[in-house]
């Protein structure tokens, strides 16, 4: 009896907090899904795609030092400075740098096409990183979304921005698996805003560097429409968007949660639609629908 007890609150509990960290990743990957074309427009306005890459990440510093002053959180101890490393590396640096060079020269809707890969990629990064081993099924619905998303991105448009470009976005992909991968991971210890709080203070000096170097003695002149871009690359991109996304792969399972990024190359390109003025035909719609049903059975998936 106590058994069969015990098996059924694991089960509950399985059950009721698996729709929580899907909510979450969800809540994230809305906040995300404005990045490409935000970071377009920035580029297209005027400002140099370094200062872009660095400068956001400098103002989303200043908040996430502000919020742990404000609240005295515990500071990492140990080897998780070292994890916080590779979280900062991954998403602080690696891939706002990478994207924004790839988007100087690549459309919004070409980056979404390699972008879509992200899903696939941070779910087999969370596999070698921790203990879960997700099903056949599983894989399957997950190489599905990845080929249909990519396929879907694809038609959607735009020329490429030359192997450069693509290399930059490949690189990219990778350095956001392994960030959100060991950002669930250290979420779990240290809580999911201090996760990413910590790892944009710890980059700070780097980013102050590297923006500096690309005002090349003045701030750079932009267009209003690139200044607010960039006020939400830094605020939302690089700061808030954290919150619900690291808490999402923190509540788990992370190979699941992670598959909720499927749907960003639809929104992606809805909102280059939007902003930049992109064509979207009727299979936009068609495929958008394709995408969001492989990515409701990746999440099903047990």
């Amino acid at each position: 009896m106590n058994a069969h007890s015990s098996a059924t609150a694991t089960k509950k509990d399985v059950l009721r907090r698996g729709p929580g960290g899907f909510g979450w990743g969800l809540v994230g990957v809305i906040a995300f899904s404005f990045t490409v074309p935000f970071t377009r427009v920035a580029v297209d306005a005027g400002l140099p795609p370094l200062f872009v890459g660095a400068g956001r990440a400098v103002v989303a510093s200043a908040l996430a030092a502000a919020a742990l002053l404000a609240t005295r959180r515990r500071a990492p101890r140990g080897w998780q400075w070292l994890r916080v490393a590779v979280v900062a590396g991954g998403v602080v640096l690696g891939f706002p740098l990478l994207t924004s060079f790839a988007l100087a020269s690549a459309p919004a809707s070409h980056g979404a096409v390699v972008i879509a890969l992200l899903p696939a990629a941070t779910a087999a990064t969370a596999v070698l990183r921790t203990r879960e081993r997700p099903s056949a099924t599983f894989w399957a619905a997950a190489a599905a979304g990845a080929g249909v998303a990519v396929g879907f991105a694809a038609l959607q448009g735009g020329t490429g921005g030359g192997l450069g470009a693509d290399l930059l976005l490949f690189g990219a992909v990778v350095a956001a698996a392994v960030g959100y991968a060991e950002g669930g991971l250290l979420s779990r210890e240290l809580g999911a805003w201090q996760t990413v709080s910590w790892a944009l203070v710890l980059s700070a000096p780097v980013l102050v560097v590297l923006t500096a170097v690309s005002m090349d003695g003045g701030v750079p002149r932009a267009a209003p429409a690139g200044w607010a871009a960039f006020a939400y690359l830094g605020v939302v991109s690089m700061f808030l968007g954290f919150f619900a996304w690291y808490r999402g792969l923190s509540i788990g399972p992370m190979a699941q949660v992670s598959q909720v990024q499927l749907v960003q190359p639809v929104l992606t390109i809805c909102w280059a639609a939007l902003l930049l003025s992109e064509h979207v035909t009727p299979a936009t719609v068609l495929g958008g629908v394709l995408v969001i049903a492989c990515a409701g059975l990746t999440v099903r998936a047990r």
